[in-house]
């Protein structure tokens, strides 16, 4: 017959392996129970292992296009909002510009009224959202719109160019010598060629320093659209336009045949800017209209990719639970025994 030894220090070493398998245990079972999900996909699921990270992949994706989606929502929030604010005072601007036509306004106060729109144009164009300008096209880190005001570029380049197609500059007395037929001939040739020609991002002194490309965005798995407008649409380069002429002719020497051009210029062209940009802003709103369509369509799938993954790899929350209460009463139980068992004394014993 055969006896095994035993002693208290084997009884204390297999108790405390029973507790740190139990602390194991309690460990992935708080996570399935916090999660809702397994702990370890490959130990429960097995060959469907790579079913689930395809899921998991997929769904990951989709979260990402959403997040993207909301970013372009604000970009295009903002851009429309910008645009009416063009568009409101490019009306103010033409309503001042119709009064001066017929007589009913001063030319000052058409002039006060063109820098206010020049202004606003520069300043709602310069506008940035999340750290990137919203009318600069792809070139988002770069400022679109360059000032128009004594002594910038733009503005010594328009002098520039009146004193050579006339001879002297704005504010010199032959200005008011200028006939009809030769400011028509100044628009004609030189002011509009600036910006609605390729003036407007002359690397030499651009007005305008976006790219023509607006930026492209993925807003469904396999849908894409351009969400950002450009500071150089035709729309917004006639409004700047009219408001830079009028702004600084007005101002000038000029004499009332060339004012009377400037002016009816400036009812026409501030007249078809207004006309673009509307159409602009419902092309935004069209582009705002799919964003918010595809986002819903992408919340649809990932409500479906989290449906097949829950049915996948999720668990029972109220087995979780209990599972999670047992290993705590089991492991308590088993401090409770180890606690007795170290009592255990020969000395006691003998006493």
């Amino acid at each position: 017959m055969k006896t095994t030894f035993v002693s208290t220090s084997a009884v204390n070493s297999a108790l405390r392996y029973s507790i740190l398998r139990q602390q194991a245990e309690l460990t992935r079972a708080q996570k399935e129970a916090t999660t809702g999900f397994v702990a370890d996909r490959g130990l429960a699921l097995g060959a469907r292992t790579a079913q689930s990270v395809t899921l998991n992949r997929d769904l990951e994706r989709l979260n990402g296009i959403v997040d993207s989606n909301g970013l372009v929502s604000s970009r295009l929030a903002a851009t429309q909002k910008g645009l009416r604010q063009i568009g409101e005072s490019a009306q103010t601007f033409l309503s001042s510009l119709t009064s001066s036509a017929s007589g009913d306004a001063a030319y000052a106060l058409t002039q006060k009224s063109a820098r206010a729109t020049l202004d606003m144009l520069t300043s709602v164009l310069n506008t940035s959202l999340n750290g990137e300008y919203l009318f600069a096209g792809t070139n988002t880190d770069v400022k679109p719109i360059n000032d128009f005001t004594p002594g910038s570029a733009t503005k010594n380049d328009f002098d520039a160019k009146f004193a050579t197609y006339f001879g002297f500059d704005q504010n010199d007395p032959q200005a008011k010598n200028i006939t009809t037929a030769q400011m028509q001939g100044f628009i004609t040739t030189v002011v509009e060629p600036s910006f609605l020609g390729t003036g407007w991002t002359d690397p030499a002194n651009p007005w305008s320093n976006a790219t023509d490309q607006g930026i492209t965005s993925r807003i469904t798995l396999n849908e894409t659209t351009e969400t950002s407008v450009s500071a150089n649409d035709v729309g917004i380069r006639k409004v700047a336009m009219a408001a830079a002429v009028i702004s600084d002719l007005l101002a000038s020497n000029v004499g009332d045949d060339a004012r009377k051009v400037l002016v009816n210029f400036g009812v026409s062209t501030i007249g078809a800017g207004i006309s673009d940009l509307g159409q602009l802003e419902s092309r935004t709103g069209i582009i705002e209209q799919r964003v918010s369509n595809a986002t819903e369509r992408v919340e649809m799938q990932i409500d479906l990719f989290e449906r097949q993954i829950l049915s996948t790899e999720g668990v029972d929350p109220y087995e979780a639970s209990t599972r999670v209460t047992d290993l705590l009463s089991q492991i308590e139980k088993s401090y409770a025994i180890t606690a007795r068992i170290q009592q255990l004394s020969i000395l006691n014993y003998i006493t």
